[in-house]
């Protein structure tokens, strides 16, 4: 068994409790912009004596609470800024380690939760019908579910959603059939099972008219971070690390040593965001009242392949550090690991090469990365702006303007709109408003803001768009053009 864990992030019992199932029951109202329904959570009991137990909530309306059948109390504790409001239940009754309870909660979401994005007919390619989107991570599964809103819990569900008819609904599971809704004609309810374990972080929600290229099923992750402090450099830097790994095997090493340069400037860059100093550099953040949405950058993802890759070149190379990758995702699979226990399970695998704990510390900062071919898009964004005149021929000889791949525009409008190019700038605003991707919006609004000339319309066009924007990103983007309100 795992060690009892406290989440900084979160208000739930983790170490009291740990809910294994989630029945939700939805009813999708795009007029009130709610999810209106109940839960049922399959709670397994951790220690004796267990009368009471702690969810995570934020702005959400409860109606009713009852455990096994029988009425329970509650009661919603002070709003904390970012973790939202702990709901306090008193079971009705005791029990020992080891019995399971089933707390059922019927309860609505608020318009406003940071996990759902409304969309209007207008805001949608086709016109004609809303469009509804959840991200749950880091923690904001909590404004759609009151639940253990942490990754050290791990549970199965099942959903049933009700919606208008002429829509279709995905989460990240199995479909499970559908049929009308017999308390309502014009409605259809769809179904959804996921077997698989996952952290709450990962339920995920779709309503819309959905075009087939994009449906989709999301794959929940196998081994995930117990906490947000090792801040998902567990699951960025391996994901990052297997990514690179698989175009060593399509393509050629030069190919991953090339993608690992992008990767160390983009790194470079969030360092210089942060400070140097700043403790959101740290490969394991300290979280303690840090609101993990602020705390999202390349860090943990390029700063964990950049550990993977020096320590892949000090125990022996590609293929032998690719065996202790595999060894560890089967070993951890389906349940969740502290740095503490993935650095122990390393000097395990490699114990006839490890001498020293020096290998590892939080504060891990300098990996110099082979440089066998440069990207000159990436390296002339990091350097100083380009003169005005090469950035005008580069168009005039490569026809940038006109490409289509998001990477590569983005990175080129940030080069256009560095080197004071006006023509550029309703270019950048147009891609940083057309998608809603954070890591394309966020800079190119930065950028262009940072060309004092533009730094209003950047505002205005910003304020236009906003209601399209995911809360989260709107919330980012606010802080970036420093927007009071």
């Amino acid at each position: 068994t795992m060690t009892p864990v406290s989440d900084p992030s979160s208000f739930s019992s983790v170490s009291k409790c740990a809910t294994k199932h989630l029945n939700l029951i939805y009813h999708v109202e795009f007029d009130r912009r709610v999810l209106k329904g109940k839960v049922a959570l399959t709670v397994e009991v951790l220690e004796d004596k267990l009368s009471s137990l702690t969810l995570d909530s934020k702005d959400l309306k409860i109606f009713k609470v009852s455990a096994n059948g029988q009425a329970a109390q509650f009661a919603l504790g002070t709003k904390h800024t970012f973790k939202g409001s702990p709901l306090e239940i008193t079971l009705p009754f005791e029990l020992s380690r080891g019995q399971h309870v089933i707390v059922e909660i019927e309860y609505e979401t608020s318009p406003s939760a940071t996990a759902l994005q409304w969309l209007t007919p207008t805001q949608t390619a086709g016109k004609k019908h809303p469009y509804l989107f959840s991200q749950c991570q880091a923690t904001h599964c909590r404004t759609m579910i009151p639940c253990q809103d942490s990754p050290s819990v791990k549970h199965t569900y099942y959903a049933q959603v009700s919606i208008p008819r002429e829509l279709v609904a995905l989460m990240s599971a199995l479909h499970d059939g559908q049929e009308p809704d017999p308390s309502d004609s014009s409605r259809v309810i769809y179904r959804f099972r996921q077997p698989v374990p996952m952290p709450s972080y990962l339920i995920a929600i779709v309503v819309g008219v959905i075009a087939h290229e994009i449906s989709h099923s999301w794959t929940g992750n196998l081994v995930t971070n117990r906490t947000w402090e090792g801040i998902f450099w567990l699951n960025e830097g391996h994901t990052v690390y297997i990514e690179r790994m698989i175009a060593r095997s399509m393509e050629s090493e030069q190919l991953r040593q090339f993608k690992g340069i992008g990767g160390w400037k983009e790194l470079q860059e969030s360092v210089k965001q942060f400070g140097a100093n700043n403790v959101l550099t740290n490969l394991v953040p300290n979280l303690h009242e840090v609101d993990t949405d602020e705390a999202f950058s390349s860090v943990p993802y390029e700063k964990g392949f950049a550990l993977l890759y020096h320590l892949e070149e000090l125990l022996g190379g590609p293929e032998v550090f690719m065996g202790f990758v595999k060894s560890y995702i089967q070993l951890f699979a389906y349940g969740s690991v502290t740095t503490e226990e993935w650095k122990n399970y390393l000097f395990t695998y490699f114990k006839d090469k490890v001498r020293t704990n020096a290998l590892l510390s939080n504060t891990f900062t300098e990996v110099v990365l082979k440089c066998f071919c440069l990207f000159p898009l990436h390296t002339a964004l990091y350097q100083e702006p380009l003169p005005l005149s090469h950035v005008k021929k580069m168009q005039e000889v490569y026809q940038l303007n006109g490409v289509k791949n998001a990477e590569v525009r983005f990175r080129w409008l940030r080069i256009c709109v560095k080197a004071h190019w006006e023509e550029a700038v309703p270019l950048a605003l147009k891609m940083a408003t057309e998608q809603g991707r954070m890591k394309f919006t966020r800079p190119l609004f930065k950028e262009v803001y940072n060309f004092s000339k533009y730094s209003d319309e950047a505002v205005k066009t910003f304020k236009e768009n906003r209601g399209a924007l995911h809360p989260v990103t709107a919330m980012l983007v606010v802080k970036d053009l420093k927007i009071n309100g």
